[in-house]
């Protein structure tokens, strides 16, 4: 299957702009696909100044966010996922969508809030979930999620080939931190990070691009510029996920050793 990214750089608070720099950037580039990934509230971006006001940035699951999504997926013919806000109970999540077509496949709502995300946003509240997209199995975090191992370990023990991860990176560890969590469960992930600088409230955010496709075995099969928007895309043999061997005596998942592990 063919994935791959989107490195956006979203004008804060300019839906109709963010979603025309999209489409751009897959009109110059010629996009088709299978999966693609697109940044973390790559609609709206990223530096509110309250929970009031990301409310008002939020939407409801089939609003103009996913109308475009489902837009971009006829356009072409990936599965695509996006970072939102979704609205739900008075709530604001920060959410990512998979859109295949007209369908809403699923939505996850952030697990690890980072920084004043937690100002901002009520923690995600939902279990990890694989769903089944073009042929290959498709697991969902968001940014932060990587820090911790167990969200990427969750989604592998219930059968992802490939994490789908939007991003707003800050800090310089991720990219190589997701070496490590492709190797370690023997999955493909794709990080769509975006770039540019957003500096609101008394807050600067400054973010490091370097979007990445990262293979089951710890390759790091493309990179994108840290300053520039760009989309690539790479064929991978997604199967090849679902072989946890490294060899003839070691299988990653079958010699955990969960009686000997502290459950907290």
């Amino acid at each position: 299957m063919k994935i791959g990214y989107i490195q956006t750089d979203p004008v804060f608070g300019n839906k109709e702009k963010n979603f025309q720099q999209v489409m751009e950037i897959v009109d110059a580039n010629h996009v088709e696909a299978d999966l693609i990934v697109l940044p973390e509230l790559f609609a709206t971006g990223y530096a509110f100044t309250s929970r009031l006001e990301a409310h008002e940035f939020g939407e409801l699951p089939g609003e103009e966010t996913t109308k475009f999504l489902s837009r971009l997926s006829r356009d072409t013919g990936a599965a695509i996922v996006a970072g939102f806000i979704e609205i739900s109970c008075d709530r604001a999540y920060n959410a990512a969508m998979l859109v295949d077509g007209e369908r809403i496949v699923c939505i996850y709502r952030k697990i690890h809030l980072f920084n004043k995300e937690k100002e901002w946003f009520a923690p995600g509240d939902e279990p990890f979930a694989v769903h089944v997209v073009k042929g290959a199995r498709v697991g969902l975090m968001i940014c932060f999620d990587w820090m911790f191992p167990e969200v990427a370990r969750s989604i592998a023990l219930l059968g992802a080939d490939v994490i789908a991860h939007p991003a707003n990176l800050v800090m310089p560890y991720c990219q190589k931190a997701m070496v490590t969590r492709c190797l370690e469960n023997r999955v493909f992930a794709v990080t769509a990070n975006r770039i540019g600088t957003e500096m609101r409230g008394g807050d600067k955010f400054t973010f490091t691009g370097k979007s990445q496709i990262t293979a089951y075995n710890g390759d790091i099969l493309d990179t994108a510029p840290e300053d520039r928007v760009h989309a690539s895309f790479v064929e991978i043999a997604h199967l090849a996920a679902r072989n946890k061997k490294i060899n003839e005596y070691n299988d990653v998942i079958l010699d955990r050793r969960t009686g000997f592990y502290k459950i907290a």
